[in-house]
Parts: structure tokens; sequence; C-alpha cells
């Protein structure tokens, strides 16, 4: 696997030894402060590593996969953070794990980097815990079939993955913008980075109830205004479509988060079920055309 400025690949852990001590011990012994005897363990021999090399061949990130089925060492140097690395490393990663098809890989994440494993379709399990003194974060993610969300937090990291895995479309069926879940800064997050770097990208979002979030100031309203020309708002009319109960995120790359009843978070969630999720957008467009525009959302001026 090959981006701008690098490459990913497997290596032998014997013999790529040390390039992962190159990595690993400048960012977690030497950054991090992690006790080098912490660092290094009875599994890595056992390990699948993968490692990131920059043009000139030089090591500048690395990952394992565990006999446990678990994700973990994943590190990349400081000057090449925020360039695509992680990403890459992530799904070399978890394309060894489909190939050995395991139904589910999980991993140990630092608090600080959970949105970026959310964006790649990990789900939080449990509560947090302290290792090797930095706070972390049990996630899963499955590899085939749905996953149960449960809980708000596990709604949250899946939101952020159907968004950040949209090609050009977002669609949005919720009732009242959905406390705790449209307005958390995560989500927003995700919403404002989808509509900046996306050429000709629309989120259509269609509510039960408009007034509601308009009078409670919801976020994701002001974060609409400021980008017009992304976000689409319309409220259902139709007396069958008011009494739909459900809700549901769907993108046009296959994935969707479906929540039988749309004021709590329990809901089922793939991100590559390309049949389900167009159900989902021809149920939304049908309800789209016939519901009215939110003029009121509009921004004074615009």
């Amino acid at each position: 696997m090959s981006a701008a400025g690098f490459r990913v690949e497997h290596i032998d852990y014997t013999a790529g030894l040390d390039d992962l001590r190159h990595v690993r011990e400048t960012v977690f012994v030497k950054e991090q402060q992690v006790p080098i005897e912490e660092e290094w363990d009875a599994l890595d021999p056992l390990c699948h590593h993968v490692i990131a090399r920059d043009d000139t061949g030089q090591p500048i990130g690395t990952g394992r996969l565990t006999p446990e089925r678990k994700i973990g060492r994943m590190a990349v140097l400081r000057d090449w953070r925020g360039r695509g690395v992680g990403d890459a490393l992530l799904s070399a990663l978890i394309d060894a794990a489909r190939q050995q098809q395991w139904p589910e890989v999980s991993l140990h994440a630092q608090v600080s980097a959970e949105a970026f494993y959310s964006r790649h379709g990990f789900l939080p399990y449990g509560e947090r815990f302290w290792e090797a003194g930095i706070e972390h974060q049990s996630m899963r993610r499955r590899l085939g079939g749905a996953m149960a969300i449960e809980h708000q937090q596990a709604a949250v990291a899946i939101a952020i993955a159907l968004i950040s895995q949209a090609s050009r479309t977002v669609l949005i069926y919720t009732r009242e913008l959905d406390p705790g879940l449209f307005d958390a800064p995560r989500v927003l997050d995700a919403l404002r980075r989808f509509a900046t770097r996306t050429r000709g990208g629309e989120v259509h979002i269609l509510l039960q109830d408009a007034a509601t979030p308009q009078h409670t100031l919801a976020p994701l309203i002001g974060l609409a205004q400021r980008l017009p020309s992304v976000f689409a708002f319309r409220e259902v009319r139709d007396p069958v479509d008011r009494a739909y109960p459900s809700a549901s995120i769907v993108n046009d790359r296959g994935g969707y988060y479906f929540r039988p009843l749309g004021h709590r978070f329990d809901g089922e969630a793939e991100l590559e079920n390309p049949g389900r999720a167009r159900q989902l957008r021809e149920e939304f467009g049908r309800v789209w055309e016939r519901s009215r525009h939110c003029t009121e959302y509009r921004a004074l001026g615009l």
C-alpha cells in the first residue's frame, strides 16, 4: 500500500526489529514516557506487524495485530502525523484481520486518539482505564454483519465513522437533532470536516420537529448557516411521515445507522451493506421530496 510520500508494508518481526524499535521507542518511550520494559512484551514475536516508510525507506510508523485479535502499538513519528500515515497503517491491519476471517478486532485507544479510531468504525465499550500512565478506552469493530449500538457513546462513534466514510452525501433522519448526538463536539467536527473537504458534498437533514432545535439554539444549525451550500434542512408534513418512529444516518458508501425508536440511541449499524443503505436512501428520498424547506433556519443576510 502506498500514498503520497510514504508506503505501508508488512514486516517480519525479527528482521525488522531495529526499524520497529526506532519508531516505537521514539514515540512511546521518549515522547510519552512509557517505561521501556512495558513497551516490549512476549506477544511481539507472535504478532503480525506493519510498518510505514518514507520515500527514502526510513521507518515513520508502525502497528501490530496480536493473536488475541487486537490492534496495538500504533505509532507515527511526529513530523508525519496528520498526513494519513495512521489511517494507512490501521487499514492495513484491518485488511490483515479480514484475510484471517476474524469476525471482529479490538484495541485499547489512548483517549486522545479515540476520534481517530471512531472514524474507522471502532466503537467504545466499557469504562475508561489507565495503562502505562495514559488514559485509555477499549474499542472494537465488527468486520462483517451489523453492529449493535447500545448507548450514546457508541452512537457518537458510529456517526463519526459514517460521516467520515461518506464520499459526497450524508442523509440524516432525526426527530429534533437528537441532543447528545448531533450536538456532540466530535460529531459536529466530523460534519465540519466533511463539509470543508468534500467538493460538491451534501448533508440533507430531515426533521420531525424543526421548532425545538431552533428554540434551543442547536449548534448544528449554526454550523449549517456558515456552510449553506452543503447543508439543507426539511421538516416532514405528511401525517404518516410525522408518525414515523425511527431515525437514521446513511451515507453513499454503503454505511448506515438505524434506530427503530428515534428518541433512543439503541439501534444497529454497518459500514459495508450497500443493499440496506440503498433502501434507507430511497425511503429518505421519498419523504424528502414531500417535506417542506426549513427557511427559518437560514442565517440573516443569506
